[in-house]
């Protein structure tokens, strides 16, 4: 009798998708060691003291010596990466020099980036929760009418879209709906410790602005998927056998076409993510973003190593939803064998 291979995780009794949401939270965690130890080389490697930057250039050596001490700089780096890496993983991030400069003697980051990170969620949750289904819809609507005015409308705009850059979009927008029409504010102004729900007038162009791009390669690549999808053999059988194009559509095209459209809506939520450094910028939005920016130019490296590990987290959070939904969209992949 021929003998037949066992999967190991069938052997043990786990389930594929156990076996792999369990290999790819281990390799997430690996990708996010190896982010840790790029950010934190960076900001060594960046010229001069941190501590003679903070305190500008009428700083006494005294004042330069205290400050490096409090932030503990006179340590050497492996023993520093450790500490910020163990304190970020229990979430401790330090202290802002920025804060210690200014006579602090506890200027801890959390309460700092809170609200910046606050607002910043907000925006891109938004932006996310129009672009998902604006993607998945006018990519479909182009795919069902390839080669018609609609498809040649939607896919020249997706074009012209991502051939433009943030700050050219935002500038744009500015220009129509403030300077011509004076319909919406050009700044993104949220006073302290308020919310940006409250002045709702003040997200249309940012969120627009990050829409613009983002919408642009999902819609292209939806289409592309739904168009592959809708010429394949058991499409065309279903609709000979006088299957509704509408049931067509929903039970055979659309399942198969988000599979792979999947992947791309998750790199467009992690474009979003990086765009709203740059939208946050032209409209004075007072989010993580202008927040990153303020703490580079002020040469506060923890700020800035922790801003930009968690943002590392939201991206390799983000890879890892998606690939577990392809496996729960793709039935192929949760059979045994393929596990």
């Amino acid at each position: 009798m021929t003998a037949v291979a066992v999967p190991r995780s069938a052997r043990r009794g786990v389930s594929p998708v156990s076996a792999f949401l369990v290999r790819r939270i281990l390799g997430a965690l690996v990708a996010l060691l190896a982010a840790s130890m790029l950010i934190f080389a960076a900001t060594e490697v960046l010229p001069g003291s941190p501590a003679s930057v903070v305190l500008g250039r009428g700083a006494s050596p005294a004042a330069i010596q205290i400050l490096t001490r409090q932030m503990q700089l006179n340590r050497p780096a492996p023993v520093r990466y450790l500490d910020w890496l163990g304190g970020f993983v229990h979430g401790d991030l330090g202290n802002s020099a920025v804060g210690l400069a200014q006579g602090a003697k506890q200027a801890p980051i959390w309460p700092l980036i809170s609200g910046p990170l606050k607002n910043s969620a907000i925006l891109a949750a938004i932006a996310a929760v129009l672009m998902i289904p604006l993607s998945l819809g006018l990519g479909v609507l182009a795919a069902v009418r390839a080669q018609k005015p609609t498809d040649h409308l939607i896919s020249l705009g997706a074009l012209a879209a991502v051939s433009l850059p943030e700050f050219v979009v935002g500038s744009l927008l500015v220009a129509v709906f403030f300077v011509g029409l004076h319909l919406l504010p050009p700044v993104a102004l949220v006073p302290p410790g308020g919310d940006p729900l409250s002045h709702p007038d003040i997200l249309i162009l940012p969120v627009l602005t990050l829409l613009f791009a983002s919408l642009a390669a999902g819609i292209r690549m939806v289409r592309v998927g739904m168009f592959e999808v809708l010429q394949t053999d058991y499409v065309q059988a279903a609709r000979l056998n006088g299957v509704s194009e509408r049931r067509v559509l929903r039970r055979f095209a659309l399942r198969n076409a988000l599979a792979p459209s999947v992947q791309v809506l998750a790199q467009n939520l992690q474009y979003l993510i990086g765009g709203i450094i740059v939208v946050e910028f032209v409209f004075a939005y007072p989010g993580i973003g202008s927040q990153l920016v303020n703490a580079v130019s002020n040469r506060d490296v923890t700020v800035v190593q922790s801003v930009a590990m968690l943002i590392a987290v939201v991206y390799v959070t983000i890879n890892v939803i998606a690939d577990l939904m392809v496996m729960l969209l793709v039935p192929k992949l949760r059979e045994p064998s393929a596990a």
